[in-house]
């Protein structure tokens, strides 16, 4: 087997700048958070999927840098990513007598890394944390740039914080234990990079499809440091989603979509999104920005990865107009206007409207 060097990709916001380490064996590695800031107490944070396999490892190395290292186990799942599950960091951190210096680390996927960083950002307005994603989707995306929140029944994502981390560590072996539907639901946000922002990347991924599937070392290792140069690069012009950074929700908006309208957890993130980058794809053609090869490649791509390329019914008799009520709260929605990511060129991406009629078109042309 082909070990990946260790690697690092720094994410450059001044103050708030910090290293991705990329590399195998760097989880139950005392060294990996020997830069973190000195603390006597830390907070683990993780799930009842994660914690048997990976928990007493990371307590085993942090245990020599801090006095006392609490755990929480939260259950698994987007269904649990609320506000009732949040008061679980905050009783373990008050009840412990934590104070402002207490770090958390965030040990699991998605999920776990946004609702740590959230409580992150609000336990004593300010505490440091660590993401440890042990998911080919948080590795690539949801751990990197500081995007942190709960869900509403309404809405994904819409109370949160942008709150940046002191470090993220991205160890490869635990893509090892990763369900192939977790796998295949990481992909989708390997994939989303091409389009937007870089087709050589894309021919990459197409060209090396097979390997990611079966879990190459050396494949994921590039897939993981290219992923995360190419979200560096967006978050370090635009951190807080005032302009550039919009394009990284590539396929977002019809995919947060399908979450709701099903209900959290019934679909993988990453699987909505692969279907919504699709959909996107549809939108971006009938607007005449992206042919319909490319339209096609990027869906056989999405498909060939595992991942749902037709959407699902939300509604028995105006599935279109369940898809539009949804969509319009989302986060890029200005005055109730849907604004859409579309491919503007294949490997460019733009941000805009699109009229009603024509994404009732490509809703009623995409879903099953």
């Amino acid at each position: 087997m082909n070990i990946p060097e260790l690697q690092s990709v720094r994410i450059d916001l001044a103050d708030r700048s910090y290293p991705i380490v990329i590399g195998s064996g760097l989880l139950d590695q005392p060294q990996t958070y020997a830069d973190l800031p000195n603390a006597s107490q830390a907070l683990i944070v993780t799930n009842s999927t994660v914690a048997p396999l990976y928990l007493q490892r990371l307590r085993g190395a942090l245990q020599g840098k801090y006095r006392q290292v609490l755990e929480v186990v939260l259950p698994d799942g987007e269904q649990h990513k609320t506000w009732q599950t949040l008061n679980l960091f905050f009783d373990a951190l008050l009840g412990a007598g934590c104070d402002r210096k207490t770090v958390l680390f965030a040990l699991g996927g998605g999920v776990v890394g946004d609702m740590t960083g959230f409580a992150a950002a609000s336990f004593m307005r300010g505490v440091p944390f660590v993401q440890v994603p042990t998911t080919l989707l948080a590795q690539v995306d949801s751990s990197v740039g500081g995007k942190t929140a709960i869900n509403h029944p309404l809405g994904k994502n819409m109370i949160g914080a942008f709150y940046q981390p002191q470090l993220v560590v991205c160890d490869l072996d635990t893509l090892r234990t990763l369900p192939p539907r977790e796998l295949s639901a990481g992909l989708a946000e390997v994939i989303k990079y091409g389009p937007i922002a870089d087709l050589a990347f894309l021919d990459w991924i197409e060209a090396n499809l097979d390997a990611l599937l079966a879990r190459d070392p050396a494949a994921l290792a590039h897939a993981v440091k290219r992923s995360c140069e190419i979200k560096a690069w967006v978050v370090g012009q635009d951190e807080r989603e005032a302009g550039l950074r919009a394009i990284l929700n590539f396929g977002h908006t019809f995919g947060h979509a399908i979450e709701a309208g099903l209900g959290y957890g019934e679909w993988l993130h990453g699987e909505a999104v692969g279907c919504g980058m699709v959909m996107a794809a549809e939108l971006s053609c009938r607007l005449g920005l992206v042919d319909k090869p490319f339209v096609q490649r990027l869906k056989s791509l999405i498909a060939r990865a595992g991942l749902p390329v037709r959407g699902p019914q939300l509604a028995a008799d105006d599935n279109a107009g369940r898809y539009l009520a949804l969509m319009r709260l989302d986060k890029k929605s200005e005055a109730g206007e849907i604004r859409f990511v579309l491919i503007d060129g294949p490997g460019q991406a733009a941000v805009r409207p699109a009229p009603d009629a024509l994404v009732r078109e490509v809703i009623d042309a995409c879903c099953a």
